[in-house]
């Protein structure tokens, strides 16, 4: 049933980004860039960084940029004085073989907890799974060979069956088997109770609203807090 409540969802950004990836006249002033959740960085080195790594969905396209989810984080952590600093390093259309390539970039801060939301364009995009699966392994492999020290949330994704229902059910399992392998924290669906829902998401019924996202900062902080306790 949840499979056929987001299958709707799905098709709809497949469209999208279909049609993003015909257009070459964008302007640059409305190009996604990885944001900050908070208005500028601080220089307080005393604060570890957790830093997001995704696509539209962490960066919060159509939202203002203290609704989407990972500023909602921050206003958790801070609310209890918790010594960290999220960074937004969302980029709407991202898919696991453009996150590789930028990567080296966005790991040129320290980074205490890395969380990784990669994976549901490939599958949009019927790309090869091993090859989606190799991705989101090496992305994990640099992390860890950046700082072992570097903890990473996976945050897990699905698609609808129209790729037969053996491509949806083992591209589900790429991500408990990457979190098994790397002994990863796991947020096995991201879109838990907001995907397909029409009220949480905005009119391209894409994107969630704000208040998709804070259900979405939900579904994160149930993982990401033990692992900030633990920390």
């Amino acid at each position: 049933m949840r499979i056929l409540l987001i299958f709707c969802y799905i098709l709809l950004n497949t469209f999208l980004v279909s049609c993003g990836e015909k257009s070459k006249e964008t302007p640059e002033s409305q190009k996604t860039e990885p944001v900050l959740n908070n208005s500028e960085k601080t220089n307080d080195d005393t604060r570890d960084v957790i830093l997001f790594f995704g696509t539209s969905l962490t960066a919060g396209l159509g939202v203002d940029l203290e609704e989407a989810y990972p500023a909602l984080i921050q206003q958790k952590i801070d609310s209890l004085q918790w010594p960290y600093e999220v960074v937004n390093a969302g980029l709407s259309g991202e898919t696991t073989a453009s996150g590789k390539s930028r990567l080296d970039w966005v790991l040129n801060q320290e980074v205490a907890i890395f969380v990784l939301e990669l994976g549901a364009n490939d599958g949009l995009r019927g790309v090869n799974l091993n090859e989606t699966k190799n991705n989101l392994q090496s992305i994990i492999d640099q992390v860890k060979n950046k700082n072992d020290e570097t903890k990473i949330v996976l945050l897990g994704m699905e698609i609808p069956p129209n790729m037969g229902p053996e491509y949806t059910a083992e591209f589900r399992n790429i991500f408990p088997e990457l979190a098994q392998k790397n002994e990863l924290t796991l947020l096995p669906f991201l879109l838990e109770n907001v995907g397909g829902i029409p009220e949480l998401n905005q009119q391209d019924g894409i994107h969630p609203t704000a208040e998709g996202q804070k259900i979405m900062a939900e579904n994160v902080w149930k993982v990401l807090e033990p692992v900030l306790i633990n920390d």
